[in-house]
């Protein structure tokens, strides 16, 4: 039974019985709660009544009553294929894209399967600047000696690689003004005419290094004074004070000539007389030169 309180209300206020709250029964426990799941039961089939009446809403609007904007907007609620769309209608499985998102395919490509054959070698680049020289480096151990080469090509037949001469003179001599060249008479060695005899002077044809060498006889009571000159440069001087006794005076040098240069011997006078001793029987007076070894020019 109902209490009497609900009852009392006015017919206005009286609510309909599916949505009334549940009233306190005097029952026992298990009637009770019989009673209010009956009540519950019949809230839900209220609820769910419409949908068998009606049907259920569809997703998607009606066309008719889809409508374009005066700008060419559409709305979001407008279907996809109203007029003047030109996008597809989707497929009613597209209604659920949204909640079930379909997986993005992206294809691998595997390049060492697709990799060609090696192409040709291009052609070099344009060489790079020079870097900065480093330091030299420490010398290295010396090698082994090397195979002897191949004779080389004969050497110029106008450049001889020889130079002598001997000459000798049998008239005494006396000193008649301040400078005077020695001429010699005799010839023992002139090769290939490098001295010339009516100057009384070497001439170098071949660079290198000579050796020359001055012998006289000195004259009783008459002094000795002579040079053995380079072009017009004293070397050495042969020299001997007046005596009365004739003896035999040498000197000896070596020179270093380069080719046209002049080798021949003056005597000096000064105060004293001077003079050297000879007759025409013998010989007394030489001078010889020859090379020793020629320059590497």
């Amino acid at each position: 039974m109902l209490s009497n309180g609900d009852l009392g209300q006015g017919s206005n206020e009286r609510k309909h019985p599916l949505l009334s709250e549940p009233q306190e029964v005097c029952l026992g426990p298990s009637r009770k709660v019989t009673m209010v799941m009956i009540q519950l039961r019949a809230r839900v089939a209220f609820l769910v009544l419409p949908l068998f009446v009606f049907g259920a809403p569809a997703d998607e609007p009606d066309p008719k009553e889809a409508t374009t904007l005066p700008n060419g907007c559409r709305r979001c609620c407008d279907p996809l294929d109203s007029h003047g769309s030109s996008e597809v209608t989707p497929s009613p499985a597209g209604r659920h894209s949204s909640l079930y998102p379909m997986p993005e395919v992206r294809p691998y490509i595997n390049i060492t399967i697709l990799k060609g054959d090696k192409g040709d070698r291009g052609e070099p680049g344009i060489p790079g600047k020079w870097g900065k020289e480093g330091a030299p480096g420490e010398r290295g151990s010396q090698g082994q000696k090397g195979s002897k080469g191949q004779m080389g090509a004969p050497g110029d037949p106008c450049k001889h690689q020889y130079a002598a001469f001997s000459v000798g003179r049998k008239k005494a001599l006396h000193s008649s003004e301040g400078y005077q060249a020695l001429i010699f008479d005799t010839v023992f060695v002139n090769l290939y005419g490098h001295f010339d005899m009516f100057k009384g002077k070497f001439y170098c044809y071949t660079a290198g290094l000579y050796y020359f060498s001055l012998n006289v006889h000195t004259w009783n009571f008459k002094e000795t004074y002579m040079h053995v000159m380079h072009n017009d440069q004293e070397q050495v001087i042969l020299y001997a004070q007046p005596s009365d006794r004739s003896i035999m005076q040498s000197q000896s040098l070596m020179l270093e000539l380069r080719e046209n240069d002049e080798v021949w011997v003056r005597l000096y006078k000064r105060e004293r007389e001077n003079a050297i001793y000879s007759d025409d029987v013998d010989i007394y007076i030489t001078f010889s030169g020859y090379l020793i070894k020629p320059s590497l020019e």
